[in-house]
């Protein structure tokens, strides 16, 4: 039985973006096709437990869900064309038992979710839950509201998808840029969750970076006229070169600073490189292509062994004026810190308001360290505390609490 929970399990995990994908393009209804998809899952338990684990788990899953969906519509017949419509993939489910792959939909489906009918607030927690399978609660802590009313806030958003018949496919032209920006943030912090486990604890966030860089990527080629989606791409690959690095063989958590070079992948650093170049030839510049600029001078360590602070400092300068977000405006505080001194940090850090930053981890991690090096110890002991407390990762607590000392 615990074989089969594990079959279940990684078919869910490598295949649930797709499956919900693929179903929802052709019923037009995004609840339904996750409701036909969660019924497929638990048949499974009881299914594979009895006949054996599929050969084509996913191909059995998506027969399974589609023949649901078919269920559901006859049953309440709310449309005419349903049943027409989704006996159409009776054929190609078909089609996918004999075949080793079915037409991928995300790209479609991250569109639909950026749809203007769609209040903007709920985009990306939209394509948090429909594309990448991240649960209402775990999103509701990324927003920081409650998971009662994130979860109202996604049925209200697939319940417009179902009933304004919006059309699966990536927009035309003058449909795009309001689009693609949210699909650009919610890609991003899909990568942000999976690149939260670096350990890798939790396999499922292993497998978002994956995916997120894998959408990142079918984007880039699909938009090739579209720096900022070059740029995410180029982004999530530095930073995906470094993950080797970030752990000690005992698990210990690794600064930037104190990183391995060696351990860098330089092949991805290089994809890196011409990914950026390429965006930066549109010359469009954006906040994607300014973060992937950031992270490029990072990688110069690798070559010439310093970091070029001064650099660093001027691309934060750019990249707040662009997108002044919490993280950029920390960012150019540690960044200046480290070119300029921590007096001028830290009087950066001090024009953030308290209030936004009370769960913000990174914040006062970068305080205590901005204040402990002007030796100001009790504040730098409180605000190590605050940044332990806020710590999910359990290396990073540990990391901090040796800072702290």
């Amino acid at each position: 039985m615990e074989e089969v929970h594990r079959a279940v399990e990684a078919a869910a995990r490598e295949s649930y973006g797709r499956l919900i994908a693929y179903l929802a393009a052709r019923s037009r209804d995004v609840a339904g096709a996750e409701d036909a998809l969660s019924a497929a899952l638990l048949a499974a338990l009881e299914t594979w437990s009895r006949d054996g684990v599929p050969q084509k788990p996913e191909a059995w899953l998506l027969t399974t869900a589609r023949r649901r969906l078919i269920d559901r519509a006859r049953h309440e017949r709310t449309r005419a064309e349903s049943v027409l419509t989704l006996q159409l993939i009776t054929d190609e489910a078909y089609e996918a038992t004999t075949a080793d792959k079915f037409p991928d939909e995300r790209l479609k489906l991250l569109f639909v979710c950026a749809h203007p009918a769609i209040d903007p607030g709920v985009h990306t927690p939209l394509m948090l839950q429909c594309v990448f399978g991240l649960d209402a609660a775990r999103i509701a802590r990324a927003f920081l509201i409650s998971p009662t009313t994130m979860g109202q806030r996604l049925v209200r958003a697939k319940t417009k998808i179902r009933d304004a018949g919006i059309a699966f496919e990536v927009p035309r032209d003058h449909e795009l840029p309001q689009r693609l920006a949210a699909v650009l943030e919610a890609i991003y912090a899909a990568y942000g969750s999976g690149w939260e486990d670096s350990a890798g604890v939790d396999s499922r966030r292993g497998d978002l970076t994956e995916e997120a860089i894998w959408l990142a990527r079918m984007l880039a080629q699909k938009l090739p006229a579209e720096p900022e989606a070059g740029g995410l791409l180029a982004l999530m690959l530095y930073c995906e070169a470094r993950r080797p690095a970030r752990r000690a063989r005992d698990g210990r958590y690794v600064p930037l600073s104190e990183q391995d070079v060696g351990c860098w992948s330089r092949p991805m650093i290089e994809e890196a490189e011409q990914t950026l170049v390429a965006a930066a030839k549109l010359a469009r510049p954006g906040r994607f292509q300014t973060e992937a600029a950031i992270q490029s001078v990072h990688a110069e360590r690798a070559h010439s062994g310093r970091t070029d602070w001064l650099a660093i400092t001027s691309l934060y300068e750019g990249l707040v004026q662009l997108a002044p977000s919490l993280g950029a405006r920390i960012g150019r505080a540690a960044a200046v810190a480290e070119a300029y001194g921590p007096e001028q940090g830290l009087a950066l850090l001090n024009e953030i308001e308290t209030t936004a930053v009370a769960a913000y981890q990174t914040y006062w991690a970068v305080l205590a360290h901005l204040l402990r090096k002007l030796r100001r110890e009790p504040e730098a002991t409180q605000a190590y505390n605050r940044a332990i407390g806020l710590s999910e990762d359990s290396a990073v607590r540990q990391f901090l609490l040796k800072q702290r000392g």
